[in-house]
């Protein structure tokens, strides 16, 4: 699978400039989502399961016992920004709980889980 490793969590630094908040935070969720499931593909010879849990797919490819306990807990923390399939009730709550201070935590640890991950995967690949 080939992978732009300059990618970042670019739509979500804009959307957070637009104050987006509930957008920045789904945006986040995606772009962890995406790298864990990039890094699964350079570890197993089978594609990522179809499914948004990122504590799962980390732990199916090995990067879970090698995250901190700081990292794990942003994995439970980001699952519950998947608003894809939510109802519009739960949307409003999530939007509310939501600040610029709260979306900015989310930005800056989903970037450093990203670059976190893209070493990790960089390590993986080198030969």
């Amino acid at each position: 699978m080939a992978w732009n490793r300059s990618r970042r969590p670019q739509c979500a630094e804009d959307l957070y400039k637009t104050k987006h908040w509930l957008y920045v935070a789904f945006m986040c969720h995606q772009v962890v989502e995406k790298v864990l499931k990039a890094y699964w593909c350079v570890c197993r010879d089978d594609d990522p399961p179809f499914i948004h849990d990122h504590k799962r797919i980390a732990e199916g490819c090995g990067l879970y016992t090698k995250m901190s306990d700081e990292q794990k807990e942003f994995l439970t923390q980001i699952k519950q920004m998947n608003i894809e399939a939510r109802y519009q009730e739960y949307k409003d709550e999530l939007a509310t709980s939501l600040n610029s201070d709260r979306a900015k935590y989310i930005l800056e640890t989903t970037k450093q889980m990203h670059a976190w991950i893209l070493q990790k995967f960089s390590e993986k690949t080198k030969h």
